[in-house]
């Protein structure tokens, strides 16, 4: 059993910034990689950030520079540390982690609820 949950949503201001938090819970398993996405309303759920196991970044174009994706192996957590916000970065922004199981299973990918981020004036 594996649950993902994020927090730290909020309304900002442009040219805030929030940090986000998501932490894996739910029984014996490994995190790989772990990410975050992002669903504005009407649109498709994107990438933002990618983060591997030996903590190898990758970031979405549009939030280079601005946001900033980490983890804590021991907690079980990762977070997206997002500054320069503006209108277009209002989402629903989701957890995501490739998860294994060892010998006990397979594996798979799991996700959050989302947590919702709100920019505006």
């Amino acid at each position: 059993q594996v649950q993902l949950v994020e927090s730290g949503g909020d309304l900002v201001q442009p040219g805030g910034s929030l940090k986000l938090s998501c932490t894996a819970s739910g029984g014996a398993f490994r995190i790989n990689s772990m990410a975050w996405y992002r669903q504005p309303p009407g649109k498709q759920r994107d990438l933002v950030a990618t983060i591997t196991s030996d903590n190898r970044t990758d970031y979405a174009d549009s939030v280079k520079g601005r946001f900033t994706i980490s983890r804590d192996h021991g907690k079980r957590m990762v977070y997206l540390q997002m500054t320069s916000l503006q209108p277009e970065d209002t989402a629903v922004y989701y957890c995501h982690a490739d998860i294994s199981f060892g010998d006990f299973g397979p594996g798979g990918n799991y996700w959050g609820q989302g947590t919702q981020v709100t920019v505006s004036s």
